[in-house]
């Protein structure tokens, strides 16, 4: 399955290909490339960012280097790497190598779907968009649009500008709320400093807004589940500071203690696991009999989704591969659902972060992506992995989403 060959390589470098040039001129792509790449950069080698082309020489050319190549799907060239004869960089290759060696087989993958993009986080990237094609570039955005590294580097690239809080936006420029919504006390201070706003928080982020409103107009004290420090979690609690207080777990909604045990109402924050976020609910309505909760599940139907489409291939997968950041929450809810379930899960931001250990005796991956995660990201794994051996993808489909929001009318118009 692997054969080695000298090639030339300079020294000091690791070079991954994306595409091998064999000795009788033809090409060969290597899509497993973004695997070795990954594997050497947790090796401490530095790499390319983009896989490079290796000339694969023939054995008359001694000065050189190794190449590794490994045979995928359609007996087309897994993946290459050259590096230096000798030494720390070596090793440290065919170690990477070795790994990937013991990663290939014949695989299905099973494709939980939904997955990838909501029409929430569709909506605020399109909406940075429109602003930076309207409007000179810098466009600032408060806090990241969505939950995902790549969705930011890219509308960075074209010339947003993201800060964390309003203080480092100059004065009277555009300034873009991101998808999980913002308190009255930072719209009231981009009033004051008269910010053009374009308000990108999700409608259904909204409409939580709308009802921690309502439930402290009447007198309730409002119990809101979620996760401390969450951007959506900080703006719906700053809606009514007063009347608000944030629990976790099912074991701080025991405790609890409220000052009228007869109006209380909850709220939750809508990337939440669903199975958890009921354990939290029944703890506070056997603690609060008279619990008042929303007309509709606070938990969006993006969030819902996935954890059932990841449900429907634990029963069959060895392991779960969940594309997503780490600070996305939802994201990180489909791993914590393949651990309640007893399946190995991880979450990677991109094929790079696929530790090839994770593979070596995994004949059935699961494959999704949380709700900020762009699907090129998915297809880019499932190519990965076919550079390991052949693969068999199968689609696991529970629901068909065709929801989608309007942008602002500030941007709705060229």
């Amino acid at each position: 399955m692997a054969t080695f060959a000298p090639a030339t390589a300079l020294a000091g470098e690791v070079s991954v290909a994306s595409t091998v040039r064999l000795p009788d001129q033809t090409r060969s792509e290597c899509p497993a490339a973004p695997l070795l790449v990954g594997a050497l950069r947790r090796r401490g080698v530095t790499t390319e960012a983009t896989p490079l082309h290796v000339r694969a020489a023939g054995p008359g050319d001694e000065s050189s280097a190794f190449v590794a190549t490994i045979c995928g799907a359609d007996g087309q060239l897994g993946l290459a790497a050259s590096a230096v004869r000798g030494g720390a960089l070596e090793h440290a290759a065919r170690d990477a190598v070795v790994a990937a060696l013991a990663a290939c087989r014949p695989r299905t993958v099973l494709l939980a779907s939904p997955r990838s993009f909501c029409a929430g986080v569709e909506r605020a990237i399109e909406i940075v968009q429109r602003a930076l094609d309207r409007y000179a570039a810098p466009v600032y955005v408060r806090k990241q649009i969505v939950h995902n590294s790549h969705v930011v580097a890219d509308l960075e690239r074209r010339g947003a500008v993201f800060v964390d809080e309003l203080d480092q936006v100059p004065d009277g420029v555009t300034v873009v709320f991101s998808a999980h919504g913002v308190s009255p006390a930072v719209r009231a201070e981009a009033d004051r400093r008269g910010l053009d706003v374009i308000d990108a928080t999700c409608p259904l982020v909204s409409k939580v807004h709308a009802e921690a409103r309502r439930f402290a107009a009447r007198g309730d004290t409002v119990v809101f589940i979620g996760h401390a420090g969450h951007e959506e979690v900080e703006g719906t609690l700053g809606e009514a500071p007063d009347s608000m207080m944030l629990v976790e777990t099912a074991e701080e909604a025991q405790r609890l203690q409220v000052a009228d045990p007869e109006k209380v109402s909850y709220l939750t924050q809508t990337t939440l696991a669903v199975d958890a976020t009921t354990e939290v609910v029944d703890a506070l309505r056997a603690r609060f009999p008279a619990l008042a909760g929303p007309a509709s599940d606070d938990i969006c139907y993006a969030t819902t989704n996935r954890q059932r489409a990841v449900s429907s291939v634990l029963a069959d997968a060895d392991l779960l591969l969940v594309v997503g950041s780490p600070n996305s929450s939802n994201s990180v809810r489909l791993v914590e659902l393949a651990h309640r379930r007893g399946v190995p899960a991880y979450l990677i931001d991109d094929a790079t972060d696929i530790d090839l250990a994770w593979l070596s005796d995994v004949d059935t991956v699961g494959l999704t992506a949380g709700a900020s995660a762009p699907p090129l990201l998915v297809d880019q794994v499932v190519a990965a992995l076919s550079g390991l051996g052949p693969i068999h993808v199968e689609e696991r489909a529970v629901a068909e989403e065709n929801i989608r929001f309007a942008v602002p009318e500030k941007v709705a118009h060229p």
